[in-house]
């Protein structure tokens, strides 16, 4: 008798981090092909967001970047492309123009959150 071999179904956390990849592939700025999920308590999702131009906006892919170069505290610098919208703030703008309260959700990103995106995270509850 063939044994059968048991699924083994994704675990909340493993799920959402899937979607990342796929979310990322909307990107449109070749500097950060990356997304984020916003999730509730519950586990449904209520945000997506990934890389790239505010609507109506070009985008680097079309038109290239626009870049800053930014001096941390620690005296480093590094080059950030000012067209573009992290895929973390997308998904809150997104969620924030729906009406969608994130307080106590979860975010599901790539990469670490830029200080910044840290900051926006944190102020809205997430």
């Amino acid at each position: 008798m063939e044994e059968k071999t048991k699924y083994a179904r994704p675990t909340w956390d493993e799920y959402f981090l899937g979607l990342l990849d796929p979310i990322g592939k909307r990107a449109t700025c070749d500097r950060g092909r990356s997304g984020s999920v916003i999730v509730s308590e519950n586990n449904t999702i209520l945000a997506t967001g990934y890389v790239g131009s505010p609507p109506g906006q070009p985008h680097c892919d079309d038109v290239g970047h626009l870049m800053k170069t930014v001096t941390h505290e620690d005296g480093h610098q590094s080059q950030h492309c000012m067209r573009t919208l992290h895929a973390e703030e997308n998904a809150i703008l997104q969620a924030a123009k729906d009406g969608i309260k994130l307080q106590g959700g979860t975010i599901y990103c790539k990469m670490v959150s830029c200080y910044n995106c840290a900051m926006r995270i944190v102020r809205v509850g997430i």
